[in-house]
């Protein structure tokens, strides 16, 4: 199993699911920033406005200062933007940021001429509500590949003519109520990741940390949900991820290294 490249989660808000509230000090912030670093991520996810249904609105002005109030300090450390505010990309790719994560999916053409001229990667997400913040939609489990394949066709046809190039295009089905409120959508895109993969070839982020559709299934609350994360994880891996999006770099490097380990040839 080769190694996936690790985005930790930094959230810089006060209503994530997980940890909101819990780094919106710019000080706890930038501390917890380095210790993802230190635990193993590869790269630092920034969300300054929370997409979970249960959410609040946050104005582009206060997602910008929340973001100049961190990002200063981890300069020199690959960064990815969190965000779906035309405003805010448009100041992340000022800024010269690795990434440009959206769970639109780039979903506003009049982004495409700056996205074509700037270097930073897309992570381009499927959701079902097609726009903003996640909300409790259900899907049948059935249609969801179907849903996945139109919305990808689409949206790297249109990202392509407007000179973006693919080979900066990363693809990211989306998990949990992005998919829909039934956990078996979600789970049925996992099982079916070499479909994506085989059908786009482009690399594949997956995102699964603590996400309801886990907690629906092991009975856990968000906080005792790690080890079912990192579970899945680790079947996305195997099965054709080639970025994972978490919370917890530090068990994943370390599950993902023992992996490696036992699979070596005897000898």
């Amino acid at each position: 199993m080769s190694m996936p490249q690790i985005f930790g989660i930094l959230n810089i808000t006060d209503d994530s699911f997980f940890d909101g509230g819990k780094y919106l000090d710019p000080a706890a912030a930038i501390a917890q920033g380095r210790a993802l670093r230190t635990e193993g991520a590869d790269v630092l996810d920034i969300g300054a406005a929370s997409s979970n249904p249960d959410s609040r609105g946050v104005a582009p002005e206060i997602e910008i200062a929340r973001l100049q109030s961190v990002l200063p300090a981890l300069a020199g450390v690959p960064l990815s933007i969190d965000t779906f505010s035309l405003p805010v990309q448009r100041w992340a790719l000022a800024q010269g940021v690795a990434y440009l994560n959206d769970i639109e999916g780039f979903a506003d053409p009049d982004l495409y001429p700056e996205l074509a001229a700037s270097k930073a990667s897309l992570i381009v997400m499927h959701s079902v509500q097609q726009r903003g913040q996640a909300t409790r939609v259900h899907v049948p489990p059935g249609e969801i590949m179907d849903r996945l394949f139109r919305f990808f066709d689409m949206r790297l046809a249109a990202l392509e003519k407007a000179g973006v190039g693919r080979a900066r295009l990363i693809l990211d089905p989306g998990m949990g109520f992005f998919l829909g409120t039934d956990p078996e959508a979600s789970f049925t895109v996992l099982r079916r990741l070499g479909e994506l993969k085989a059908r786009y070839g482009l690399p594949l982020l997956v995102s699964v940390s603590r996400k309801s559709f886990l907690r629906r299934i092991t009975g856990k609350s968000a906080a005792e949900a790690g080890p079912a994360s990192l579970a899945t994880e680790l079947f996305a891996v195997r099965h054709g991820a080639d970025h994972i999006r978490t919370h917890a770099p530090g068990p994943l490097r370390d599950a993902l290294l023992l992996e490696k380990a036992l699979a070596a040839p005897l000898g």
